[in-house]
């Protein structure tokens, strides 16, 4: 913490994570494709370690935003997944994932997916606890961290309005 009490930015590269692993029989869903659900799985780690990265501590998911699948990762392919933070709150983060199937024989890479998670900064005891700013180095960091508050603001927006939907 600074003399005011305040935490010390950091920049985005700080939180980026590279997570790579190959995919097996054992991944795949009914058409020999690998199972979305298992690149969730891989999604949501990868999200949570540049989340943790940044707030050095403990996180929790609270939302994935989206999560798009562009084109299917085959078995036998590697998966890339690429996260970095996106947008900072005071105890929540946006991390924005890739995910990238590479062909490890030819070297042929395709962008297959693209998600936004939601992470919460937890103390020693469970509770949110405050994380440090996000600085942006670059014109594409700024607009990214635009384009994350614009999406935390929708975020707000529909959790109050489920909120007044199940009172009322």
């Amino acid at each position: 913490m600074t003399s005011t009490g305040a935490l010390p930015g950091k920049p985005v590269r700080a939180s980026r994570m590279t997570l790579s692993q190959l995919m097996q029989p054992e991944h795949a869903n009914l058409r020999g494709d690998v199972h979305g659900g298992w690149i969730m799985k891989l999604v949501d780690e990868v999200g949570a370690l540049a989340a943790m990265r940044h707030a050095q501590s403990r996180v929790v998911t609270v939302a994935i935003d989206q999560m798009r699948f562009h084109e299917p990762i085959r078995i036998g392919d590697v998966v890339i997944l690429e996260s970095e933070l996106s947008y900072v709150g005071r105890t929540s983060m946006e991390a924005r994932v890739q995910v990238i199937a590479e062909n490890p024989v030819t070297g042929q890479r395709t962008r297959t997916n693209t998600a936004f998670l939601v992470y919460v900064a937890l103390d020693e005891d469970g509770r949110p606890r405050p994380v440090p700013p996000l600085i942006a180095e670059s014109e594409s960091e700024l607009r990214r961290q635009q384009a994350g508050r614009e999406r935390q603001a929708y975020r707000v927006t529909q959790r109050q309005a489920e909120r007044q939907e199940a009172g009322g």
